[in-house]
């Protein structure tokens, strides 16, 4: 692999609008939360993911039973709980910096099912991160809660089963993929809704849903979805891993950002310095491997 690669011009704009999509979407779903109870919300979301495009993309060749687990793992856990705790327990723009802890569990869950040892610089990560959340937990407030730092994280480990779940899966159309097994998310988010937020609540938001938020709704299906796991997944055929991913640092950057500027969250030195240090811990864990490659070689 070349370490100098570089992605032309119009791959990097567009590697740039998909982070920007995924860090902006927290302030998105913020706005459809305003109306629609979260469970609703999220049946709504992987609903829209499905229809009408399954009609357009074949179902990738992988048992059912992984297309399964993957939607439980996604629809029914991260984004069921990143909603609720979105809600009213946790702000945006942290919530936009705290999932991204999904990688570090991705990264032990990959080491525990290998039998493989967590390295010095791995172990650093973690801790650099850890530090980053310990700075977040000592600043809980009106606005972020322990109880919604907590359901974010386990939101995160959801994600990071489902990324476990989709390796298994092998080399497959990953937005074919994303499509199909959003069929399996919105039973049980629907059966959720029912019995937790109940049929007059539900009535309740969809009547009172407005353009800006059935928009909302688009955006994090068609937007966040298809458009996303679309491009990223076409990038990442066409470039070394090692160059597009790290594009991916930027979405809690574009997340709290736009927290600040559209929602007016504000931004006082502990939560920079919470994001850095998370931030610091996933450039480590992702970058140091190809530093020392380009060093060696």
């Amino acid at each position: 692999m070349n370490p100098q690669h570089q992605l032309p011009l119009r791959h990097f704009l567009l590697a740039l609008a998909v982070v920007a999509i995924w860090g902006s979407n927290f302030v998105v779903i913020k706005v459809a939360l305003a109306h629609l109870p979260p469970l609703l919300f999220a049946a709504l979301r992987f609903s829209l993911a499905f229809l009408p495009a399954a009609f357009f993309l074949k179902r990738p060749a992988v048992p059912w039973g992984n297309l399964a687990a993957y939607g439980l793992l996604i629809g029914a856990g991260q984004f069921a709980l990143l909603y609720i705790a979105m809600q009213s327990q946790i702000s945006p723009g942290l919530a936009s910096l705290v999932i991204q802890t999904q990688v570090f569990f991705t990264l032990l869950l990959a080491m525990k099912l290998a039998h493989e040892k967590v390295r010095g610089f791995q172990w650093l990560a973690l801790a650099l991160a850890a530090a980053g959340l310990g700075v977040i937990v000592a600043h809980t407030d009106g606005s972020t809660t322990p109880l919604g730092l907590a359901m974010v994280l386990a939101a995160a480990f959801c994600w990071a089963c489902g990324n476990i779940v989709g390796k298994r899966a092998g080399a497959v159309n990953m937005l074919a993929y994303v499509v199909w097994s959003s069929l399996f998310a919105v039973p049980p988010l629907l059966l959720l809704s029912l019995l937790v937020e109940g049929p007059a609540r539900m009535g309740q938001g969809l009547q009172s849903a407005d353009l800006a938020t059935w928009a909302a709704v688009l955006w994090q299906s068609v937007g966040n979805a298809l458009f996303g796991y679309g491009v990223w997944g076409w990038l990442l055929s066409r470039h070394p891993a090692a160059t597009v991913v790290p594009m991916a640092l930027l979405v809690p950057v574009f997340g709290m950002s736009s927290a600040a500027l559209m929602l007016g969250e504000s931004l006082p030195m502990w939560k920079v310095v919470a994001a850095l240090l998370v931030l610091s811990g996933l450039a480590l864990n992702l970058l140091w491997p190809r530093i020392r490659q380009w060093r060696a070689g």
